[in-house]
Formats: structure tokens, C-alpha cells, sequence
């Protein structure tokens, strides 16, 4: 029986990846969901990129799920002729006709004097001295380069500015056109704001999963709301470090990962976890040790963006954090796992029989636990308390099977929509032995829903020895 990956791996398609010959190599590497950074490129590239993603995915027998990353409202810097180099000390004019130009240039203007200006994850940090005219006179207290497009964080002063922007409403719409999986969230700073995404998603009939980019300080005021409110969260250090102190953000990471656990959001680390490998074929030991303590910590998923986008070893870069997350799962069954805390709370029967069923699992030594979902919410049911054999979810819904490319230890299988529960039992048996997923004798414990097809039914827990 082959032993899938449990820690699923996000990684961004940019010039470096986008060629079908190199989403090949990445998918049958590992790769489970394609992210697709809106903040980059035009809508024609960005549908190029998910036709490709989709046909690969296809040719080459895997699932991947498809991630739109919406851009929300981020200051950038705009078009330059060449990279301009600021010294620590010197005087920077920013916006219309300044030393660098803005994508937005009103924005600035609600920096007060004294506020921090951020450039490039605050590579270039500046402080504001003055104001007028359509633009912001700021001194450099740390030197750099600056070039094209890169962000600007301004975490000091309260932008008036919606999450959800029109920019982002026609993406949206985009988004749902070409059938993505998962629509992330950028800049959310409360719940109120996934509630405005679904809503709008609502109204133009998508079936998207929302993620939610947790980058804003506000953010994790509201942050138990937050993940209640969205279907996946993503902690994306880059911004997030400028808006809190940095030895700040591994508490954080620490605390939101077990948030999402607890609550069955799958969650992404994301944000320079093999930053090196944009430039190097192998990693620093530091960085291999950051994504082992994402792996330790429980996370669903780790995220490439710039070394999968347009570095120059994406493939080695996948092949790398594969590697690591299989040595250190390897390394947590070694060692047991603990009881997860909330596992006796009161829950609902969906949450209960995911228990049951993970227990029943581990005292009858089964090979794989399967679960028969319509939504997928039964798979991250069961994934929440990180059983320690293969979970395999079926469902007769090609876009559910791709949405549950994402869930921690998860392997989705397509299934045809069965009639009932001994339906279901004999496919999965078939679908067991054609993947060498499970041998014939072997026990698997199975749950599903009495009522099948019907989401939020699931009602029943089988052992079952595969035929």
C-alpha cells in the first residue's frame, strides 16, 4: 500500500512554472494547489495559466485545486524605468510626479507625519515628514533598491478603504468564469469582510471556498471570528511581519495554525519558507527547519510563491519541501501523537462520528480511513483530529475533489454518485485496490451518510474488510 504525504504543498505558477512541460514536473512532483497571484499579470496570462494547470492535472491522473489570490488593497510602487536605489538618510518624494510613483497615489496621502512608510516587506523603510500636492516627502531611516511593483505597507495609518475592492469584485467574477477551486482574501482585517466576499460570490453563483490571507494586525483582534467565518486560512508572514514585531510572528503562526485545527479550517503557512531556492538549488538549514516547525506545529499546508513563481529552480524547490514534510511525518508517527485537546467537546454528529471514526480506526489497526462526501466536509471532519492512518475521500463532484487537494492527509478520489451506502462500499473497494491505496483483507473504516448525497447526513461509521 503506497503512503501518500499528509502536509499538502501550495505553490505559486509565475513565468517560472507556467510552461506545461514544467507543470508537468511539479504536479507529478506533488504539487496540490496552484496558486494564481492576481497582483501579477493580465486575466488573459492568469486563464492561460488554469487551462494549463487543468489539462496537466488531467494528463497526469492527479487532482490540484485552483487558487485565485485576489490582490484587495495594496499600495504599490509603479511603473520605473530602472531599480532606484535610496540611501539610509535621504529625501523620498512619493506619488504624482515623484522620485517613485504609486498604483494609487491618493493612498499615501493618508500617511500622517511621523507614520511609517514600508517598501518591499520593509526592505525600505521610511518615515513620512511631509505632505501636499498629491504627494508624501518621507526620510529613509534603512537604504535599498526599489523596483516596479513592489508593495508598500503603511501600518501605521487607517486606510478608509474597503477589503473587498472593485478591482477585486471584477476579479471575482473572473474567478468564478473559470471555475477556480479557492478565491483567497487579501488584507482582511475582520470577519465582516469574508461575509462581504461571500456574499458577492454569492451573487454571481460561485462555488468557491474562501481563504482568508491573514496580513493585517487588526486582523488577529477578530481572529477566532474569522477563521469561523471563512472556509481556509492562510497566514502570509511577508505582510503580516511588517505589521507586528517580527518575533512576534512564529507566537502567532503557532496559535492560528491550532485555531484553524481545532475548528476544521484547513490552513497554509505561507510567505519565504525556502526564500534561498529563488537563487540557490538547495536550501538554508534555517529554512528547512522553518517548514519542519509549520509541520510540527499541524499545519495543512506550506506555500512557495517567488520560488515556484520565478525563481530558478522551481521544481528542485517543490521536490525539497516534499522531501522535508515526508521526514518530519515520518518522524511525528515515530514519536505518537498527543490527544488533541478538543477532541471530547461537544460537537455536532458529523464532528462526533469523525471522532468515532478515528478512534475505531486506530484500536482495529485499519489501513486507511474513507470518507464519502458531497460538500468535503466530512473529509476535514475527520483530518482535524490528524489520524494517524490515510484518509481517503470520495465524492461524485469533480470541483469537491479538487477543493480537497488542500486538507491535511487527504487523498480525493472521484466517484460516481452511488444510491446508497452498499454502493458506495463496493466502489470503494474498487477504487482502494486500482490505486494501491488499500490490499484485499485489509480493514478500512468507512463513514458516510445513511442518506447519501445529502451534505451534512453523515450519520455512520463501518468497519469494512476490502473485497
Amino acid at each position: 500500500m503506497s503512503v501518500a504525504r499528509r502536509t499538502k504543498i501550495v505553490a505559486t505558477i509565475g513565468p517560472a512554472s507556467r510552461d506545461a512541460v514544467m507543470l508537468r514536473r511539479l504536479i507529478a512532483a506533488g504539487l496540490d494547489v496552484a496558486r494564481v497571484n492576481f497582483s501579477h499579470g493580465t486575466p488573459e496570462e492568469h486563464a492561460d495559466t488554469i487551462s494549463r494547470v487543468r489539462h496537466v492535472a488531467t494528463a497526469v491522473g492527479r487532482p490540484v485545486a485552483v487558487m485565485c489570490d485576489l490582490p484587495g488593497p495594496k499600495l504599490r510602487i509603479g511603473e520605473l524605468e530602472e531599480p532606484v536605489r535610496i540611501e539610509a538618510g535621504e529625501e523620498v518624494v512619493l506619488g504624482e510626479g515623484g522620485d517613485l510613483p504609486l498604483t494609487d497615489p491618493p493612498l499615501i496621502l493618508h500617511a500622517a507625519e511621523g507614520e511609517r512608510v514600508l517598501i518591499d516587506d520593509g526592505a525600505v523603510a521610511l518615515t513620512v515628514r511631509g505632505r501636499g500636492d498629491g504627494q508624501v516627502v518621507a526620510q529613509a531611516f534603512n537604504g535599498g533598491v526599489v523596483s516596479s511593483h513592489k508593495g508598500i505597507n503603511l501600518p501605521d495609518t487607517d486606510l478608509p478603504i474597503p477589503a473587498l475592492t472593485e478591482r477585486d469584485r471584477e476579479l471575482l467574477r473572473f474567478a468564478v468564469e473559470q471555475d477556480a477551486d479557492y478565491v483567497a482574501m487579501s488584507f482582511v482585517r475582520r470577519a465582516a469582510d469574508i461575509l462581504d466576499l461571500r456574499k458577492a460570490l454569492d451573487g454571481l453563483g460561485g462555488r468557491q471556498l474562501v481563504v482568508a490571507k491573514i496580513e493585517k494586525a487588526d486582523a488577529l483582534d477578530d481572529i477566532d471570528q474569522i477563521v469561523a467565518a471563512s472556509d481556509a486560512v492562510m497566514v502570509a508572514r511577508g505582510d503580516l511581519g511588517v505589521e507586528i514585531p517580527t518575533a512576534e510572528v512564529p507566537i502567532r503562526q503557532r496559535h492560528i495554525i491550532r485555531a484553524c485545527v481545532e475548528a476544521g479550517r484547513p490552513v497554509i503557512i505561507a510567505t519565504q519558507m525556502l526564500q534561498s531556492m529563488v537563487a540557490s538549488p538547495r536550501p538554508t538549514r534555517a529554512e528547512a527547519s522553518d517548514v519542519a516547525n509549520a509541520i510540527y506545529e499541524g499545519t495543512d499546508a506550506v506555500m512557495l510563491s517567488a520560488e515556484t513563481a520565478v525563481g530558478a529552480y522551481p521544481l528542485q524547490a517543490l521536490q525539497t519541501m516534499a522531501g522535508i514534510a515526508v521526514t518530519i511525518e515520518g518522524d511525528v508517527e515515530r514519536t505518537g501523537r498527543a490527544p488533541e485537546p478538543w477532541a471530547l467537546k461537544r460537537g455536532s454528529v458529523t464532528d462526533a462520528i469523525s471522532y468515532g471514526a478515528c478512534f475505531v480506526a486506530a484500536k482495529v489497526g485499519a489501513a486507511a480511513l474513507v470518507t464519502a462526501t458531497t460538500s468535503g466536509a466530512t473529509a476535514r471532519a475527520v483530518a482535524k483530529h490528524r489520524p494517524s492512518q490515510p484518509i481517503i475521500a470520495v465524492s461524485p463532484a469533480a470541483g469537491v475533489v479538487r477543493q480537497m487537494a488542500l486538507v491535511w492527509g487527504v487523498t480525493p478520489l472521484l466517484s460516481s454518485v452511488g444510491d446508497g451506502v452498499e454502493s458506495i462500499v463496493e466502489e470503494v473497494d474498487q477504487l482502494l485496490c486500482e490505486r494501491s491505496l488499500a490490499d484485499r483483507g485489509d480493514i478500512v473504516v468507512i463513514t458516510a451518510g445513511v442518506q447519501v448525497g445529502r451534505p451534512g447526513s453523515t450519520d455512520l461509521i463501518r468497519a469494512h474488510i476490502v473485497a
